[in-house]
């Protein structure tokens, strides 16, 4: 070869990303779930941006627009881009977008939580909007979703995965309570022919949230609880095998 030859390296092609069925359906139920309160909000933020008005005014967004735009927008990266984080395909085949996907939601997430907590305690709310046990649960839950958050952060930089994962479902399943308000809602007006208010309204909205909880730690110890180790067919014992999976 003369010395004027350029060497050609071949360009390496980027390895595609297979999902498991399971991961498909977790991934859609999330997205459905999550883009019907999500596709009401992005309106008002059209509408507040100066669109055409397509729901109900509401006086508090126009008032003081910028909270709930705030909350409209991080509570749509929370929860629709979240989704991904529960694809353990993306998690193995992309750690480093998993880790870029992580930060991003973290952030989104607590903007989420600090604009809810905000809107909740200045936004003026009628008694068949909020009574004073909505206030207290929205309040508390709120503060929670940060805190759980910030120690799923201080976990995974302590190289503890099994708390990280855990405090970000945990705090998912409270991002995730509009998505199940709003099925709850819609499910309550076909069966009755009304809207649920006051007291009643109050108590369909906490009920979302213990179900978010009830699936949440279904989904904690099914899938990131220590997996059994396998037992092997042999008169001795096997010492390796009793270690438990989150102490290695």
């Amino acid at each position: 070869m003369g010395a004027e030859a350029t060497l050609i390296t071949p360009r390496r092609k980027t390895p595609t990303i297979h999902l498991k069925k399971t991961e498909w359906v977790v991934f859609g139920a999330l997205f459905v779930c999550s883009f019907i309160p999500v596709f009401g909000g992005l309106i008002r933020v059209l509408e507040l941006a100066g669109g055409p008005q397509i729901a109900p005014q509401n006086p508090r967004a126009l008032l003081a627009p910028t909270p709930i735009i705030l909350h409209i927008l991080s509570s749509f990266l929370f929860c629709i881009v979240g989704a991904v984080q529960f694809l353990p395909s993306i998690r193995r085949q992309r750690p480093a977008a998993h880790r870029v996907i992580g930060r991003l939601i973290a952030v989104a997430g607590c903007m989420s939580a600090l604009t809810g907590l905000w809107m909740t305690h200045f936004y003026v709310f009628s008694e068949a909007l909020q009574g004073a046990a909505l206030y207290w649960v929205r309040i508390v839950l709120g503060t929670a979703m940060i805190g759980l958050i910030i120690w799923a952060v201080i976990a995974v930089r302590s190289r503890k995965i099994f708390q990280h994962s855990a405090s970000m479902v945990r705090a998912y399943a409270i991002g995730q309570g509009a998505s199940t308000q709003t099925v709850l809602g819609i499910t309550w007006i076909i069966v009755v022919g009304s809207e649920a208010i006051g007291p009643l309204r109050d108590g369909l909205m906490i009920f979302a949230w213990v179900v978010n909880f009830l699936a949440a730690e279904v989904f904690i110890r099914a899938k990131l609880g220590p997996s059994k180790p396998r037992q092997k067919h042999s008169s001795l014992p096997n010492i390796t095998d009793s270690t438990p999976r989150n102490e290695i």
